[in-house]
């Protein structure tokens, strides 16, 4: 196998199962060892340490056992004391290199977050944070070269890492409910709020029976809490329309206060309110905005590029100053962290995905930690009273438009040049600048007014096209006049737009 091919972006992920005669298996025991052996010398070398620990755990899916069991003996043969943390969420892989209980050196997480059954893939992490994109390079070419450092007296040690991670989450809500109200009840906190939480049978259950019921809280009607990598009732994500509407229907059957949904490795989640609303994209962003800046006002948040025109409006009337960035989980953290370091005050990073890290809590990606932070404020007011004067578009749609070339890349950057040039020459289209990602333009015509954004896909042969209106056949009228700019690619699958376009 290419090791090359399993990296996607600041991870890495392949198929490790043979379910699907189209996908071969890519992920085994020996690519994962590899890979494992590569992160120890990489960590060796960044800390200068011979003598390590390193933290493993895994999510739910059905290949973790025995990729984590290969990870395991990797490390022991380089001489790595290991900690097996067995089931566990990606946030608290990151958390076990901070805890005094654990202090370890590095982490390696097995999950390939909402992807589907027969995927996996590895996370690493060390006390600096996640790796970026760069250093898994630096760790795929020290594996292809093998350049390991065999060891003795490795050991592994079981270890019980989310009851730690539980403790660190209850105590961040039982402290903000004390410091918001006079009335707590120190033991049973959440005693009158009635919280739905979906885990879609990853490896979110934990916040159910470890967070919410010690204290106090009403979880009646919680579904999908069980470990099960077969995902039976549907996708473990967040943004699926699938997973959002169970939730919204389990809350209204339920009549609870609040609906919580995790991804499979837990490091990004969603909300439903009171009335089941969802709580998804756009409106996760503004609602962890508001929370952030109850404490931090005029704080920058940094967003990815496909955020609403609405979402702006909303966080200027708060007094939030918006940096849309790229989208990426790893670049909006990064551009929060660089704006930070030049004076700032970036207090949060968040996508539309619902990856949200806070600055308080080490820029970490972490779904638990924000639905913590909403569910401290549902349990004072419905969460919907700070989305109020949240607008949103009339009409939007995302098409993706495949690129039939070898060299993709150069292609669609080709096509975005043209149409920035395009816009220039237009008496309706606008290039909307400052802009980090793709082309953004605006359109302002008597029968269509919006924007559009066209962009390479992080990792696949695309390129997204986002387009939003605030007139109900807007997205649909200017889908149609990109369609007559696009049509001169003939490499471009525009089956989508076709579709979407046709009367």
């Amino acid at each position: 196998m290419n090791l090359d091919e399993l990296q996607n972006g600041s991870d890495i992920r392949g198929v490790a199962l043979d379910l699907n005669p189209d996908e071969p298996v890519t992920l085994t025991e020996n690519e994962v060892r590899d890979l494992a052996r590569a992160f120890t010398a990489w960590l060796r070398k960044k800390t200068g340490k011979k003598d390590m620990t390193i933290a493993v755990g895994r999510d739910s899916r059905l290949s973790g056992p025995k990729l984590a069991r290969a990870v395991m003996d990797a490390l022991v043969y380089d001489g790595v004391d290991v900690f097996d943390t067995g089931l566990s969420s990606t946030p608290a892989m990151f958390m076990s290199t901070l805890f005094e209980d654990f202090d370890a050196d590095g982490a390696i997480m097995l999950t390939a977050s909402h992807m589907p059954a027969n995927r996996n893939g590895m996370k690493f992490f060390y006390k600096g944070g996640g790796l970026d994109s760069d250093e898994i390079k630096e760790l795929i070419d020290i594996a292809k070269k093998k350049k390991f450092n065999h060891g003795k007296g490795g050991s592994i040690t079981k270890s019980d890492l989310m009851s730690v991670y539980s403790e660190h989450l209850r105590n961040i809500i039982t402290e903000k409910l004390e410091a918001s109200q006079a009335d707590v009840n120190p033991e049973n906190p959440l005693e009158d709020l009635h919280v739905v939480v979906d885990a879609g049978n990853g490896a979110g259950g934990f916040f159910v029976e470890q967070v919410l019921k010690p204290l106090g809280a009403n979880t009646e009607g919680s579904q999908f809490l069980e470990p099960d990598g077969n995902f039976p009732n549907h996708i473990p994500n967040p943004e699926n329309a699938e997973a959002m509407a169970s939730l919204i229907q389990a809350v209204k059957e339920n009549h609870a206060d609040l609906g919580i949904i995790f991804d499979t490795d837990v490091d990004r989640s969603s909300a439903v309110d009171s009335n089941g609303n969802p709580i998804g994209r756009n409106d996760i962003i503004a609602l962890a905005s508001v929370l952030a800046a109850k404490h931090h006002p005029g704080m920058t948040v940094v967003t990815d590029s496909v955020t609403s025109d609405e979402l702006g409006e909303f966080l200027e009337k708060k007094g939030i100053h918006q940096h849309r960035f790229k989208r990426g989980y790893k670049n909006v953290i990064n551009e929060a962290k660089r704006l930070n370091d030049e004076g700032v005050d970036a207090q949060l990073a968040i996508e539309t995905s619902g990856h949200a890290a806070f600055k308080d809590n080490y820029y970490l990606d972490d779904g638990a930690y924000l639905a913590s932070r909403i569910v401290v404020e549902a349990a004072s007011q419905s969460i919907s009273d700070l989305l109020k004067d949240l607008a949103h578009p009339k009409s939007e749609k995302e098409l993706r438009l495949k690129i039939n070339e070898k060299s993709f890349k150069e292609y669609g950057k080709q096509v975005i040049e043209d149409l920035q040039n395009f816009a220039k020459e237009s008496e309706y289209i606008t290039v909307v600048e400052p802009n980090y990602e793709g082309c953004r333009i605006r359109f302002d015509t008597d029968h269509g007014s919006g924007w559009a954004l066209l962009r390479m896909s992080l990792h696949e042969n695309l390129l997204p096209l986002n387009i939003e209106s605030s007139q109900p056949e807007g997205a649909k009228i200017m889908a149609k006049e990109l369609y007559h700019f696009l049509k001169q690619y003939p490499s471009l699958d525009l089956s989508q737009i076709e579709e979407f376009i046709k009367d």
